[in-house]
């Protein structure tokens, strides 16, 4: 970078970017890890990694997966959240790499929550 001219051009495509990212997720299926201490601790890291390897080997379009700090519940660690649009958050508990697939093809593919993976099947 050797002027601020290109820093501007810099700011104006990222802009751009960012803004087009928000228009496509209205409409996208986030998959959210989370990927704090207490997260990566207890194996957040290869469910991560499976998730995002699985998104990809399938295609899916308009399917995000993210990663986000502390969800808050540690005992329940790792922890994936799942936001359709126009549907309710659906908080997975307990994940390993194996669990991870099964919710991509079940849930996310063929639209079916894992219940048996939910956090309202820990809590029973």
């Amino acid at each position: 970078m050797k002027s601020l001219a290109e820093l501007e051009a810099i700011k104006n495509k990222m802009k751009n970017q960012v803004g087009m990212r928000k228009d496509d997720d209205a409409h996208a299926t986030r998959i959210v890890v989370g990927m704090a201490t207490c997260g990566i601790a207890a194996g957040a890291r290869p469910v991560m990694t499976a998730m995002v390897e699985e998104v990809a080997k399938r295609n899916l379009a308009h399917v995000t997966v993210a990663q986000t700090g502390c969800i808050g519940m540690c005992k329940l660690e790792p922890i994936v959240e799942v936001m359709a649009p126009g549907k309710e958050k659906v908080t997975y508990v307990k994940m390993d790499a194996e669990k991870a697939l099964k919710v991509i093809s079940e849930h996310i593919v063929n639209g079916r929550v894992v219940t048996e993976y939910t956090i309202g099947a820990t809590e029973e």
